[in-house]
């Protein structure tokens, strides 16, 4: 049997745009060119991907089985191209990471810089993601490694240990609980919260232990970075939650304060997450390495 890459191509298309019009438009084809490839590649495979009808096509269950295999296939035959390329360019490989901010901010860029420093042929590019997404990015094969939350995300991820962190309260160096060293959440609920991210770890986290405590989250506005957190705390808008690594950087330069958390899920661990470690690349399995070895201090 053999497989023509560019129907596998077309038929990822077809799945992410639900329609072969689509498809055809998006691959500046003819919509009779892809019927006709997607019939070819039901006939190599001997088996149905879509069911047809005067309504249009409809996948099959195995298109979806099929879907998760063709994207591997083919990131790798792009990993083959974009590799032979760098190799002309002086650059031997590449490593996609997704990470979370706490990760970012914290502990990623002093270890991405002594990584780089003794790997300067390798590519690494990072993207930000919430925790959720890390882990379906790295399922997908759409990023070689994550950098999450430690949690609960499927058999199609192994998670590997990688650092600690503890959440702060950060608040105002005027507000009503800037002297306290110490508060629980059940203290801060009276106030606004700056939230972070929708569907983030540490919103997540604040809305579950909120309703254990049996008092509301006044969640009165929700930022995507940890800088705009700072700043409308500093602003007086309310009090976030937020890693003590990452509230430090900013303490010098915003009147605002950190205050620990007395509560148990306020210390956290992050993880490595990888589809698993037979399928890394030996650039990705040197950056996993090297993570894992770094020692566990953030960054300053």
């Amino acid at each position: 049997m053999k497989l023509d890459p560019v129907s596998l191509r077309l038929f990822v298309a077809v799945m992410e745009e639900n329609t072969i019009a689509a498809a055809a438009a998006r691959e500046h084809l003819a919509a009779s060119a892809v019927s006709r490839r997607l019939a070819d590649l039901e006939e190599a495979l001997r088996v149905a991907l879509f069911t047809r009808s005067n309504k249009g096509t409809e996948p099959t269950a195995a298109a979806f089985a099929l879907l998760n295999l063709a994207r591997g296939v083919l990131n790798d035959l792009d990993g083959i191209a974009t590799q032979m390329r760098e190799y002309g360019t002086g650059v031997r490989g590449h490593v996609r990471v997704v990470a979370n901010i706490s990760a970012i901010t914290q502990f990623l860029p002093a270890q991405l810089q002594s990584f780089l420093a003794q790997h300067p042929q390798v590519d690494v590019r990072l993207q930000e993601q919430i925790s959720s997404a890390i882990a379906h990015s790295v399922a997908e094969n759409a990023a070689d490694v994550g950098i999450l939350n430690e949690g609960h995300y499927g058999e199609r991820v192994a998670l590997l240990p990688y650092r600690t962190d503890e959440l702060v309260l950060v608040v105002p160096t005027g507000h009503a609980l800037a002297r306290r060293k110490s508060v629980r959440l059940a203290d801060a609920l009276p106030f606004d919260f700056v939230g972070a991210h929708p569907n983030s770890a540490i919103n997540n986290q604040l809305t579950r232990a909120a309703s254990e405590a049996g008092l509301p989250l006044r969640l009165r506005m929700q930022v995507t970075s940890y800088d705009a957190l700072c700043l409308m705390v500093n602003a007086g808008l309310g009090v976030g939650v937020l890693p003590r690594g990452s509230a430090a950087l900013y303490q010098g330069t915003l009147a605002i304060r950190t205050i620990t958390l007395n509560e148990p899920w306020a210390q956290r661990r992050l993880a490595l997450c990888v589809r698993s470690e037979e399928s890394l690349s030996s650039v990705a399995r040197l950056l996993v390495e090297h993570l894992r070895a770094q020692p566990p201090v953030p960054s300053p």
